[in-house]
């Protein structure tokens, strides 16, 4: 089992290796107001504001902050549905607006968020901001290990549902694009993806990134930019080509 300094180090590592402009996040599914983390910003209680989830999230990430959303924090209709705080509206005319992978209703009384590097609990999920060359490194361990049937996208709205929801429930990676709500609340960065990670996998992840970064791969540096005709191909390139008929031998 992980332990809380075991999934700081995590989150140090990976702002490190993947030079990540935010910190990845640590999320947990509250069960109890005992399971709230001392110290964690309730905003209706501590400054009587609501927020969106997405908004809860980008104070973790960006500003550093232990965030604890019970279903009064709320201010978007989709968390406190999906994470079963409140029931489902039965009106037909809310139906595909709230037709999003949810947990029963009262299995949890809220959610916590804080940066991973610093949570003083060990996460449920670990959701990670990220651009595409850095979630290709992040991706890359899971391909070479022939995991890619681990690995689920998510195109539409609501991303606060399926990056919680989704992922505690299936086990798997979930990559998505934030949502036109999140775009609009919360401000992600034009090239921000996302990746929902099993916080029991992260440990195993961030380790082979690390082997991956040691054996020669270009970690967070763009990879290079190739125009020239004919550029040398690498050993395998020239085995296939040679099968083909389409190098000569030498």
């Amino acid at each position: 089992m992980t332990t809380t300094t075991e999934y700081q180090k995590c989150g140090a590592d990976l702002e490190r290796l993947l030079l990540l402009k935010t910190s990845p996040i640590a999320v947990k599914m509250l069960k109890s107001e005992a399971d709230i983390p001392e110290g964690a910003f309730r905003p209706k209680r501590d400054k009587n504001v609501h927020y969106a989830q997405c908004q809860a999230f980008a104070l973790s990430r960006r500003e550093k902050m232990t965030v604890a959303m019970l279903a009064a924090d709320n201010w978007c209709f989709a968390p406190p549905i999906a994470y079963g705080l409140v029931d489902r509206p039965d009106n037909p005319e809310f139906e595909f607006f709230t037709d999003f992978p949810r947990f029963e209703r009262g299995r949890y009384i809220g959610i916590v968020s804080a940066p991973l590097k610093s949570a003083d609990f060990e996460p449920d999920i670990v959701i990670t901001y990220c651009n595409p060359v850095q979630l290709r490194n992040l991706l890359q361990p899971l391909h070479f290990a022939r995991r890619a049937d681990e690995v689920m996208c998510n195109f539409f709205p609501p991303v606060c549902s399926q990056a919680v929801v989704t992922v505690l429930e299936t086990g798997k990676f979930l990559v998505a694009v934030p949502d036109p709500g999140e775009a609009m609340r919360a401000c992600p960065a034009d090239d921000e993806l996302i990746i929902s990670a099993p916080a029991s996998k992260m440990a195993g992840l961030v380790e082979a990134l690390q082997e991956m970064f040691k054996r020669g791969a270009s970690g967070h540096v763009s990879t290079p930019i190739l125009m020239q005709a004919d550029y040398e191909q690498p050993p395998m390139y020239q085995a296939l080509f040679r099968q083909w008929g389409i190098l000569e031998e030498d």
